[in-house]
């Protein structure tokens, strides 16, 4: 056969320098671009760049900022790793985080008084992480019983509860005055305590994260999920219930995304929303495949991306670079 002018392939066995060393490269080139760009908009991208970093961590208001937004991305990084080890693909966490939120958001509004404070929380905690876990439960069902598409079951999951919310918001929920469309703000015993001028969402995540990796590589659950995600036919000949393991699963995935939507309204939104995810969901997807579902890298990738998402702000507000620029 002729041998084509142009063939990709993936090359295998690539030592550990060269790796990085594409790595490294990859990143420089990045920032090439990118100050390619911010030079072309008439900015100095040397001082756009210094912007980018002491926006996001030159002050204490600063960097409690950036770990607010770090939290949620590594809690749903964390969410997804396990499906996507054993290769189902879970796109509807953002769904699935705000089907949380809105358990959450219902004992944060009408149980308010009726239980102590720590007691409510604990139920929000609860309750988002059953619904969470109940709306991933659903596509997984599916997926086991009749094999359908995972990636676009999960997916449409997710603007089915968005559209629970929007109702929410100019229906039953909604705070006065009429067709305001907002729901009202939780109360002070409805809020997630803060730890360092941070809500307490930060220290639920890292214990997350230690758990997570605990059950991805040494428990048998784990294991199970690996051998799926190498071979679903291996894992069937050696006895597993194929369908079952990914039922589980996905409740648990669904379960941490809705205990995030839960940190999300209560620590730091305070209320509930239509767009209360806020694309999290989908971002978490490029923090759990660069820290290659490693749950501690997920810490500094999710970090990076906070100080990224952080730092664009600062500069589109402090040097008046383009807001579609500085994203």
């Amino acid at each position: 056969m002729k041998t084509p002018l142009i063939r990709l392939a993936k090359r295998e066995g690539m030592d550990k320098r060269t790796v990085w060393a594409i790595r490294v490269g990859s990143i420089l080139l990045a920032l090439l671009l990118g100050a390619l760009v911010i030079a072309i908009s008439g900015v100095n991208p040397f001082k756009a760049y210094g912007t980018i970093i002491t926006g996001a961590l030159g002050k204490k208001t600063a960097i409690r900022q950036t770990v607010k937004i770090a939290v949620p991305l590594l809690g749903c990084a964390l969410a997804i790793a396990p499906c996507f080890k054993m290769r189902f693909w879970n796109i509807g966490a953002e769904g699935q985080i705000t089907a949380g939120a809105i358990a959450a958001s219902y004992f944060a509004l009408y149980w308010v008084g009726k239980v102590p404070s720590a007691v409510l929380l604990l139920i929000m905690g609860a309750a988002g992480a059953v619904a969470g876990g109940i709306w991933a439960l659903i596509p997984a069902f599916f997926k086991a019983r009749w094999n359908t598409n995972e990636t676009l079951f999960t997916l449409m999951m997710n603007y089915i509860i968005i559209g629970v919310v929007k109702w929410l918001q100019g229906g039953p929920w909604e705070a006065p005055p009429s067709g305001s469309q907002m729901i009202a703000q939780f109360a002070d015993n409805a809020k997630l305590p803060s730890v360092l001028g941070v809500h307490c969402g930060w220290i639920i995540v890292l214990v997350l994260t230690v758990l997570m990796f605990i059950y991805m590589r040494y428990t048998k659950h784990g294991y199970e999920i690996a051998v799926i995600g190498d071979s679903s036919n291996t894992a069937r000949y050696a006895g597993m219930n194929v369908g079952r393991i990914m039922m589980r699963t996905m409740f648990l995935s669904g379960s941490i995304s809705g205990l995030v939507g839960f940190i999300i309204v209560s620590g730091a939104n305070h209320t509930l929303y239509d767009g209360v995810a806020g694309g999290v969901g989908f971002t978490a997807i490029s923090v759990a495949w660069l820290a290659q579902l490693n749950p501690f890298a997920m810490i500094i990738i999710a970090s990076m991306l906070a100080v990224l998402t952080k730092g664009s702000q600062t500069l589109n507000t402090r040097m008046q670079v383009p807001s579609t620029i500085a994203d």
